[in-house]
């Protein structure tokens, strides 16, 4: 082994003693949710409760009447058997979609503790997994390894740190010097914390805090507290299940009193047991009314709905963990997103190269193409890693980057580097913001000085600029080159001068002198590269998909005012000629604002910067305040309290597991057009739920009036309780499925988002409760004419009823298609190629239907129809569909 003698580190005994008083270095795993839980979680919904209430109200009429005067027998279970179907399907979808969802994210979110780290114990460098680190053990830092603990630094040479996990700041300078401490800095510039990286330099650590004491595991475990907040679709659902069951309730308890009232004036003097039968009776019809009155397939609906959204889009990049979720999406008025890894790639690349003699600034065989090459491959710790596919970085960003431009050329710095021996070297430093080497070249035959840093610094060195094809001196061209370097920097961007001198071959002597370059150098400036973090190709569309759907998008950031006003400026979100001081917050001024004072400005931020995870869950929780409907991004644990009190917590494919397991959605290929392909399934969903109440309920209402004019008539119901059982459940079901396969619409995205809130736009929108109702009672009308005609003879054949019940059926089925077509004004028979399903699970209603009628005989109470028959009912109530359409040609006219 190793060693190194002036740390000694902790011995073996101090080791377990440590581990004994503060734990080991692992975080505690958020609690799994049990299966059964999770299963029992499905029973939360509103509709499910309601149709539990029916399912136990319809066993009591199925006991009545299976061992009652009628002696129905098993027959008289059918219809609580199939309520009781209808729940644990729509229970057991959704449970087995969020599991199905668990597992794939679990493997997502799979969390190393067993990375080597190096440590001194005993006196000598060993390596131990991160997972046994201790409290006292001091661990060496190297470029590209991520810090196992928090502790402070012992030595630091050259140090920056990634802390981008933590505070979004992807280069962070780090020093014992204490003069050099930077008061500003989120974090201690001598304390360095788990989760975050060594981009540059190396160093020592001594460990102060681990597992979750550190400043990651306090984040991690702020993000396991369950937030509660509940969706815009569950506040609609819970609304609209109180008003079933309130308009069930009335509408059986108005029957029940209506029916005593009619009893006791028609036949004021029963015998007490005949009028104890006749109650009895009439509570039966009441409960029938409750138990119509229920839509048995709207949880079906939702969850399928739910369900098959969250495979869809797991196709397209979106990894939903929550299935309300999905739909959430689509009610979303504010997305909050960080900048660093989600607006910007987090990789420092090359913006624009100005090598004043460089034509077309192309590499070629030249000697000035010689020395950029070789400058930049040998003036450099940074590295390349081409193992995989797409080539990492290793090292310092910024360094990294020129690198990387060197690659796109198709020069490999590599060879450069290894083939030019390196006479002497300074490395960069924050106090003399340059670095310098200096080597023999293979490509020039002497040795050259290379200078590389900040272009003022670099310039400042240099005797003459290689400029406009020959050389001038630096006064004849200074000015020129400030104004680049302002506009480089008004565009957020960094900056880096370079210079070379070839060495005389009797030169001797060094060209450093007390870490600094000797004063006689006769450098000449080659010119300067502006190197940013470029904003991802896909943002700024996005960007304006969401602004031009009515959703507010806010950046929160680490970063500084200046850097994120630009990349507000490049999405599209910041308008310099427009915005003001009141459109952008730092997180300090945020903390200092009063709540009602950040109410105030809340909806009118859009950058926030320099802010903290506090900083970005209060942004949240105050625009939910405003009736917002918020979705946060994130990829850092910084984000991680922020994604849990959102509605939505999105988190990106690369970002930590803290981020990824407070999140709702997981952002598998980190693209923020893969936020809008979500926003506008949402949107779609909703609509398509919206499609299928729009069907449900009309056959709800149809169903309730003709039990309700029957039981008034004193008849006995056209339509027996199997039969419900296939018009309510399983025809249902089936149109769940057709509608809920519906694919996404663009053209919701033109669209404003739906109130939420107290003054929230309930799920039946107006329009649809004219339709329900309109519909609903023309097909009232129609029917009880089509029972009329059936009943002139005074009785009710068979054959009669089966026509009556193909008819009620036939109804139904054309008009799904009308609620297909409901709400995007298109003809139903449009965008068929991309609704296969609709179209199967029409045939298969249509076929279910025919061997009912064909086959189901006494158990439905049916006969055969002639072929006939059928031509004529499908023919007739196909009219549904035609006026429907009619009525859309018209609507489309007038737009």
């Amino acid at each position: 082994m190793d060693s190194k003698k002036s740390f000694q580190g902790l011995n073996d005994e101090q080791v377990e003693e440590s581990r004994r008083l503060h734990g080991e270095n692992i975080l505690t795993p958020p609690k799994k949710t049990s299966l059964w839980s999770l299963f029992l979680e499905k029973f939360d919904d509103p509709i499910i409760r309601i149709l539990l209430v029916a399912w136990f109200l319809s066993m009591i009429i199925a006991g009545v009447h299976c061992w009652g005067p009628e002696a129905k027998g098993f027959t008289a279970f059918l219809e609580p058997i199939g309520i009781f179907f209808a729940i644990i399907l729509a229970s057991g979808v959704g449970f087995f979609f969020e599991v199905k969802a668990n597992k794939a994210f679990d493997v997502l979110n799979t969390v190393n503790d067993d990375i080597q780290v190096k440590v001194i114990r005993n006196g000598n460098i060993c390596q131990v997994t991160r997972k046994d680190v201790v409290v006292g053990d001091i661990i060496l830092l190297e470029t590209g390894e991520e810090i196992p603990a928090d502790g402070h630094l012992i030595e630091a040479i050259s140090l920056q740190i990634n802390e981008s996990t933590l505070t979004g700041e992807p280069i962070i300078a780090k020093t014992t010097n204490e003069a050099d401490f930077d008061e500003e800095a989120t974090y201690p510039s001598n304390m360095v914390m788990r989760g975050t990286t060594v981009v540059d330099g190396h160093g020592v650590m001594e460990v102060e805090l681990v597992g979750d004491a550190t400043s990651y595991g306090k984040v991690y475990e702020g993000s396991q507290i369950d937030n509660n907040v509940e969706t815009p679709l569950q506040i609609q659902l819970k609304g609209l299940a109180g008003i079933i069951s309130k308009a069930g309730y009335t509408i059986a308890g108005a029957t029940f009193i209506a029916l005593v009232a009619k009893m006791f004036l028609t036949q004021p003097n029963l015998p007490l047991m005949d009028m104890i039968s006749h109650v009895l009776n009439i509570f039966m019809i009441a409960v029938t009314l409750i138990v119509v009155s229920v839509p048995e397939g709207l949880p079906m609906s939702v969850t399928l709905s739910l369900a098959l959204s969250m495979n869809r889009m797991l196709k397209t990049n979106n990894l939903v963990r929550k299935m309300h979720a999905c739909e959430t999406m689509g009610a979303t008025t504010v997305i909050c997103t960080d900048k660093t890894g989600t607006l910007t790639q987090n990789q420092m690349q090359v913006y624009k190269t100005n090598f004043y003699n460089l034509p077309d600034q192309l590499l070629k065989d030249d000697e000035l193409s010689n020395l950029i090459k070789e400058g930049i491959s040998v003036n450099s710790t940074a590295y390349l890693d081409y193992s995989e596919d797409k080539v990492k970085t290793l090292g310092n960003p910024t360094e990294a980057a020129l690198l990387l431009w060197l690659n796109s050329q198709n020069q490999n710095y590599l060879n450069f580097r290894e083939s030019a021996p390196i006479v002497e070297q300074l490395t960069f430093s924050t106090e003399r913001k340059y670095m310098a080497t200096v080597v023999t070249s293979p490509l020039l035959g002497k040795k050259v000085l290379y200078v590389k840093g900040a272009p003022e610094i670099v310039l400042a060195n240099c005797k003459r600029v290689a400029t406009e094809g020959n050389y001038k001196t630096v006064a004849e061209v200074k000015s020129g080159i400030e104004q680049q370097l302002l506009d480089y920097q008004n565009q957020a961007m960094r900056t880096l001068g370079f210079a070379y001198q070839i060495i005389d071959d009797n030169h001797t002597g060094s060209f450093f002198t007390e870490g600094r370059l000797v004063q006689d150098t006769d450098l000449t400036y080659l010119g300067i590269v502006a190197i940013s973090d470029p904003v991802r190709s896909d943002v700024p569309d996005a960007v304006k998909s969401c602004l031009n759907a009515g959703i507010s998008v806010k950046i929160v950031t680490g970063d500084t005012p200046g850097t994120a006003k630009e990349i507000g400026r490049q999405i599209g979100i910041w308008e310099p000629e427009k915005d003001t001081e009141r459109n952008i917050i730092t997180g300090p001024g945020f903390e200092a604002l009063s709540d009602e004072e950040a109410l105030d400005r809340v909806l009118d931020l859009k950058i926030m910067c320099r802010a903290r995870p506090t900083d970005k869950q209060r942004l949240v929780q105050l625009l939910q305040k405003k009736d917002a409907v918020v979705a946060v991004t994130g990829d850092g644990t910084n984000d991680a309290p922020a994604l849990k009190a959102a509605q939505v917590g999105l988190s990106m494919g690369d970002g930590t597991s803290v981020a990824k397991e407070a999140s709702d959605i997981t952002i598998i290929d980190n693209s923020f057009s893969s936020i809008t392909r979500a926003v506008m399934w949402g949107r779609s969903l909703y609509r398509n739920i919206q499609k299928f109440l729009l069907f449900q309920l009309t056959i709800n209402v149809v169903a309730c009036i003709i039990v309700l004019v029957g039981s008034i008539l004193g008849t006995e119901s056209p339509l027996t309780v199997t039969q419900m059982l296939w018009v309510n459940l399983i025809m249902d079901t089936f149109a769940a499925a057709a509608l809920a396969s519906l694919p996404p619409q663009e053209h919701v995205m033109k669209n404003k988002p739906r109130k939420s809130g107290a003054n929230g736009d309930f799920i039946i929108t107006k329009e649809m409760a004219y339709n329900i109702f309109g519909v609903g009672i023309l097909f009232v009308v129609f029917l009880v004419c089509v029972l009329l005609y059936f009943y002139q003879d005074g009785t009710l054949s068979p054959y009669e009823l089966s026509m009556f019940f193909t008819i009620f059926v036939m109804l139904q089925f054309w008009n799904m298609f009308n609620a297909k077509a409901y709400s995007d004004k298109k003809s139903a028979f449009s965008d068929f190629n991309d609704s296969k399903v609709f179209l199967f699970v029409s045939l298969l209603i249509i076929v279910g239907q025919y061997l009912i009628v064909t086959f189901g005989g006494q158990m439905f109470s049916v006969v055969p129809l002639t072929w006939e028959d059928w031509g004529i009912i499908i023919a007739g109530t196909s009219i549904v569909l035609w006026l429907g359409e009619i009525v859309r040609f018209f609507t489309r006219m007038k737009k």
